[in-house]
């Protein structure tokens, strides 16, 4: 398979899992769940899973593969920071609504927050989040900031993104499993429990390995050294060579 190609079919499976992450994670919370509102209800909290999946793995994974695509490296960079960046900004927004509906759903029912591995790695990550993209826009889109900072935070920037990557989906699938273990424990038909497997558990199942999908192939994606973006600075025949032979 040609170097070029080989990266289109990787990132075209990327961007069908992440689509395929978002449409499960709806349907599991519309049609078992009982869909969507903001009143401090079950139907709240139903918010928190969609917006953490959505921003905090699928845009900000495909946030951080957007410069691996080798037909914008011809082109200016300024552009692909901004959309970086606001990609970046959209999937922090959703994080923080994702908490705001766990967290008034758990104060309007009296139930404690932040006791669980779930959320301690959840807040952790969008705390993380927070302050990288802040670092980011500080670093590398004020036109003020100084060449020899950027340098500095660059890899910086470059680790910390992979591992609050790491750590969102780690956090979607510990939720994920807490969830269906609270479900389970309201049942009272020993044949609806987790043991036994029933369809929303087995959708549930299938949804994390989606994320686990997703998140394995954004990896393979920024862990390729030859499918980085050159430096500023090379030619248009140079950027040709290195995709030639990524």
């Amino acid at each position: 398979m040609k170097p070029v190609l080989h990266f289109y079919v990787t990132y075209f499976l990327c961007l069908t899992l992440g689509v395929l992450c978002v449409v499960f994670v709806l349907y599991w919370n519309t049609t078992w769940r009982g869909g969507f509102a903001w009143d401090g209800s079950a139907h709240q909290f139903n918010w928190h899973p969609v917006m953490m999946v959505t921003g905090l793995v699928v845009l900000y994974g495909n946030a951080a593969v957007l410069y691996r695509i080798p037909s914008t490296w011809a082109k200016k960079k300024q552009p692909w920071k901004l959309l970086h960046a606001g990609l970046l900004f959209l999937a922090l927004l959703l994080s923080v609504l994702g908490l705001c509906a766990a967290f008034d759903f758990h104060n309007a029912n009296h139930i404690p927050n932040l006791y669980s591995l779930h959320s301690w790695v959840g807040i952790s990550t969008t705390a993380f989040f927070t302050f990288q993209w802040v670092l980011g826009l500080t670093a590398f889109l004020l036109p003020c900031s100084p060449i020899t900072f950027r340098k500095l935070v660059k890899p910086v920037h470059v680790w910390m993104g992979s591992i609050i990557f790491v750590m969102s989906v780690a956090s979607c699938l510990t939720g994920i499993n807490e969830k269906l273990i609270f479900i389970s424990q309201g049942k009272t038909n020993a044949t609806q429990r987790y043991p036994a497997l029933p369809p929303e558990y087995v959708f549930a199942n299938i949804l994390g390995v989606l994320i686990l999908a997703f998140g394995l192939v954004v990896l393979k994606i920024l862990l390729n050294q030859r499918w980085q973006r050159p430096e500023e600075g090379h030619n248009e025949n140079t950027r040709l060579l290195a995709v030639e032979h990524s």
